[in-house]
């Protein structure tokens, strides 16, 4: 059921909606005061497999962020200048008709110099990419390339394996655990939960991760590779597997299409070679090789959990695909537990013509503008130049001038005057400060939702457990009034967030038998099926040929490389750059913040305390830096300043800043994001935050 009741209060059905792999199911507890629904508690549904009943620290003080004295609600419009963050209220009808006025007339100029900027603020299918981009498409708006996160990896396994993966379930039976770029303590709790179980049952963890993380602090063994040499470290291993012939030939010669190439091209990888490159010794590449093979080629569960980490440089897309070659040679995939798990989304068959309903464009093909160099868009330099400009940008699930690159890029394009910015929000974020409206959202407690996982295989409903916090409204809603304003007449406008919900998905497809969703709604979430344990024993990948491709048949038709090669970080390779510069940074999530969500949660907020950099000892003498020190750390995009944390932890030759936090709830109003890059990954052009070289010194 979707309400479970009790004597005083009502229990709701609901799903976490962030950007996490572990997509929570929860129960909200509610109670019911003079006519009004109070949520109460917030806790993990015990019976849900993945959640088992417990939430991480973030999402368990879910009601701190719903019901947070900073709550926006009520529509907003600026009277002060751009980042000031001073606004009037107004009420919907005027910030509605306004916005709609200001956005047909910069269309009736040409309707792809509007610019939607959204990303997983909410993973909700609803909530997310529905009517939003059912009023884009109908607009004729510029398109907008989601990137920020994943595309880089998303790329490399689509054209190796597919972006499928194994049952987390299974974790507790692997007798090796490879956690590769993820400090899955902080942003995989619940598959972490079954690491620390196999653990238990004898399995060895290794942990490959530039930083010693507090995952990393947990494993066997901590492989402190350079930041951006992962595919390096992949190649060399496939390099000692087929020197060494620990490889499945029957599995290689039945699931897999390219083994030759690949041979050749890991040939040029042997370890002595990658461990200059990776910084790391080649006994420890030698080791991890032998150990894999040899674990999975016994029978045993050989698990690499890759996850978003090792994609966030230039050579991101390659290094995801040398990865995901190791299972199919070792024959990984035979067991329950072995194989890879990266990404498990494509196991959903969501139904994104329904939902986003791209026939609203009837037949017009607007530009593109990726997301991962908005800077560079809204300022009209680098590959914009010369471009059309972007007059007008509508942001929700999203806060651009925290989490972008080269963030003062961005602050400095949303300040022009010229652009008319609208920003659909909980809170005043410093994205929200450059609004020319402020549009109040509601949060996952009120609102209805359904939503896939790209952590594990369950489907999940959220049903919405209060009336909306004032006068906020849901993003669909925001949309569908909105569409209404610019007179807009297709029934598709109509549609209410139910009927969108019972779009979201093809019912018919086998992964979804037995599931529809009005079950779904009523008994909270529901596992795919037809997926099995070991679902690659005998091949069946979703790639064209069905096989793992060491060769991508896709490359290879657009005249590209098709095997996985080494491509080394930008920066790194530009000697006179890394002479101004020469500590590479990094900035992985910190565990109480979840990209920039939580930081305005002041109990989160106090845990993490504020913006800190972790340098090694030997950086830190070098520099005259001692602990405890604020530090500005800079190159020629930017700085931003930071208190110093000496520890080994972080490895020589590399700076660790936990992120992502707001600018303005900083000491100096900055955050990492003043010096990483615009540049864009190999594979998928995405975001590459971890290809990033600094200078530290004492503030």
């Amino acid at each position: 059921m979707s309400a479970v009741s009790t004597d005083a209060t009502e229990i709701v059905r609901a799903a976490c909606p962030h950007d996490c792999p572990d997509t929570c199911a929860m129960h909200i507890t509610v109670r019911h005061e003079q006519g009004k629904r109070i949520a109460i508690k917030v806790a993990g549904d015990p019976d849900h497999p993945p959640t088992g009943g417990a939430l991480c620290t973030k999402v368990s003080r879910y009601l701190e962020r719903t019901y947070h004295p900073d709550r926006l609600t009520q529509p907003l419009k600026r009277v002060g200048k751009k980042g000031e963050g001073r606004f009037e209220p107004v009420s919907w009808d005027t910030a509605l008709t306004d916005i709609a006025q200001r956005l047909q007339a910069i269309a009736a100029v040409d309707p792809q110099r509007i610019l939607p900027y959204s990303y997983a603020g909410t993973m909700g299918l609803v909530q997310g990419e529905s009517m939003a981009a059912r009023f884009f498409h109908k607009l004729g708006a510029s398109f907008l390339d989601r990137t920020i996160c994943a595309t880089a990896g998303a790329t490399g396994l689509n054209l190796t394996t597919g972006r499928v993966g194994i049952d987390m379930e299974l974790t507790q039976d692997a007798k090796l655990i490879i956690l590769w770029g993820t400090n899955a303590i902080a942003s995989n709790l619940h598959f972490w939960t079954r690491v620390q179980e196999a653990k238990r049952r004898g399995a060895t963890l290794i942990a490959i991760d530039p930083y010693r993380s507090l995952t990393a602090e947990k494993c066997h063994e901590h492989i402190a590779l350079l930041p951006g040499t992962d595919g390096a470290l992949a190649l060399a291993m496939i390099h000692v597997l087929v020197r060494d012939n620990l490889l499945d030939h029957d599995y290689i010669s039945k699931h897999t299409q390219g083994f030759e190439e690949l041979k050749a091209r890991a040939a040029q990888y042997p370890p002595r070679r990658a461990a200059e490159l990776c910084g790391v010794s080649a006994e420890v590449i030698e080791s991890l090789a032998r150990r894999y093979a040899q674990t999975a080629l016994a029978g045993e569960g050989a698990l690499i959990r890759g996850n978003y980490g090792m994609q966030r440089a230039r050579g991101g897309g390659n290094a995801v695909r040398a990865m995901a070659c190791l299972p199919a040679l070792v024959g990984a995939w035979k067991h329950p537990a072995g194989g890879l798990l990266f990404s498990t989304s494509g196991w959903f068959p969501a139904d994104n013509n329904a939902l986003q309903r791209p026939d609203l464009l009837a037949g017009r093909t607007p530009r593109t503008i990726n997301m991962s160099d908005i800077g560079h868009a809204l300022n009209g330099t680098g590959p914009y130049a010369g471009q059309l400009p972007v007059d007008a940008v509508v942001v929700y699930n999203s806060n651009p001038v925290a989490i972008a690159p080269d963030s003062g890029s961005v602050a400095r394009g949303f300040a022009r005057e010229d652009l008319f910015t609208v920003v659909l929000e909980h809170f005043q974020t410093d994205t929200a400060d450059y609004a020319d409206y402020v549009l109040p959202a509601t949060t996952q407690l009120e609102h209805l939702d359904i939503h896939k996982a790209y952590g594990h295989h369950y489907v999940l409903a959220n049903n919405p457990a209060i009336d909306p916090v004032g006068e906020s409204l849901p993003n669909s809603e925001v949309f569908r009034r909105l569409a209404a304003k610019m007179g807009f007449t297709e029934p598709c406008f109509a549609d209410s967030d139910e009927q969108i919900a019972a779009q979201a998905f093809d019912w018919s497809h086998p992964q979804m038998q037995g599931i529809d969703w009005d079950s779904l709604k009523r008994e909270g979430w529901k596992k795919l099926a037809n997926i099995g344990p070991a679902p690659f024993a005998n091949g069946g990948f979703h790639t064209p040929s069905g096989k793992t491709e060491f060769a991508s048949s896709v490359l290879a038709a657009q005249g590209l490389d098709a095997l996985p090669d080494y491509v080394p970080p930008a920066e790194a390779m530009d000697s006179v750059l890394a002479e101004r510069y020469p500590l590479a940074m990094i900035s992985p999530p910190a565990r109480n913040f979840l990209n920039s969500s939580f930081v305005n949660v002041q109990s989160l907020r106090d845990t993490e305390g504020e913006p800190h950099l972790d340098l090694h000892p030997a950086d830190a003498a070098a520099r005259g830096i001692a602990a405890g020190q604020r530090v500005r750390i800079f190159n020629d995009r930017g700085s931003f300043t930071a208190k110093a944390r000496v520890t080994d932890k972080a490895r020589q030759g590399v700076v660790v800043a936990l992120s992502i936090w707001w600018k303005k709830l900083a000491a100096d109003g900055r955050n990492a994001n003043e010096v990483t890059s615009q540049a864009l990954t190999d594979l998928g052009a995405g975001a590459t935050f971890y290809d990033c070289l600094v200078q530290v010194e004492v503030a």
